[in-house]
């Protein structure tokens, strides 16, 4: 057989497996079980925070730069493929371009403005994310610790300025800057449970942190033991639980329900059984909730964690 009668039997079977390719692509792109409405956000759940859209625009700023730089890509691919593919008349070695200076600064700048311009929009927003109140409606501890979380609700419960427990030694690993956001009289109710606990409306593992749609709640991050992460899934946000340093960041519910809330950082053997629920409710509600867990009896607080170390809050002291 000659060599042209082998490439063409060789490029039959290929011909051939197209369609069939095309079609296994067809059905991965429609059976993901999206509707249109879903496509725009791009993987991402519906942000049911005032800051979460940010998160959600950025997110979609990236992936149209890197569809637009993959487009330009394989569109010069393709273009080699077509227009220098060797033919049967030419099998010569084409002529090789080397040492031109336009290209290889063209190569070197454009990945350079794409990455700068990447980082402004990075920055900009992480500045705006988690950027703080001095006096937030709300302040919460959340507490992780192996294997679930506590949280303790830095509230006047009884309405009585004169009953703060703010000083209480179980928040003594928070530093005194971000004490000072709670309001005064904070004598404070927690909440806590186990892997195994249940939320009674949607079957969910793990405790319920309650929060009131409307109103901005700092959340005040510290560990007992590990690094978790504090992850409420359509807050479209993360941050990490560290032990010996406080992470603050805060959000302002728009939307009531009940959502899903999981620890995002490998923290031990029973990782994966670090979830908890986040039920937003109106601000009435959760003010009933808070003199609910009072007439329990579960008053004061649980302890914050380990005690920020002295680097930690010297940092804390520099950016005040």
């Amino acid at each position: 057989m000659s060599p042209n009668g082998s490439d063409r039997s060789s490029r039959r079977p290929m011909r051939r497996k197209l369609p069939q390719v095309l079609a296994a692509g067809l059905v991965l792109a429609t059976a993901t079980g999206c509707t249109y409405k879903d496509f725009p956000r791009l993987g991402m759940p519906t942000p049911v925070t005032d800051e979460a859209p940010r998160i959600l625009s950025l997110w979609q700023g990236s992936w149209a730069a890197a569809l637009a730089t993959g487009v330009l890509v394989w569109g010069l691919i393709i273009w080699s493929v077509i227009f220098h593919r060797r033919t049967r008349t030419k099998v010569e070695v084409p002529a090789q371009t080397r040492y031109n200076m336009p290209i290889e600064a063209l190569y070197t700048i454009v990945p350079f403005i794409i990455i700068a311009v990447l980082f402004y929009f990075t920055a900009r927003d992480e500045s705006a994310l988690l950027k703080t109140s001095k006096k937030p409606d709300h302040v919460v501890n959340v507490v992780g610790f192996q294997w679930s979380w506590a949280f303790n609700y830095l509230e006047n419960v009884d309405g009585d300025k004169s009953t703060s427990a703010i000083n209480s030694s179980a928040l003594s690993g928070i530093p005194d800057k971000w004490k000072k956001t709670a309001p005064a009289g904070a004598d404070g109710v927690y909440d806590t449970g186990t892997p195994g606990e249940r939320n009674p409306q949607t079957g969910n593992p793990g405790p319920t942190l309650w929060l009131p749609k409307g109103e901005t709640v700092q959340f005040v991050l510290t560990s007992r033991d590990v690094i978790h992460s504090f992850w409420v899934v359509p807050f479209l946000m993360k941050q990490d639980v560290i032990p010996g340093h406080t992470n603050v960041f805060e959000v302002t519910p728009n939307k009531e329900g009940t959502f899903m809330g999981k620890c995002a950082e490998l923290c031990g053997v029973d990782h994966s059984r670090m979830l908890f629920n986040v039920k937003v409710v109106s601000p009435e509600r959760y003010r009933e909730h808070l003199k609910d867990l009072a007439k329990k009896g579960q008053t004061g607080y649980l302890p914050s964690g380990i005690k920020q170390t002295d680097h930690a809050r010297n940092a804390e002291t520099k950016n005040q």
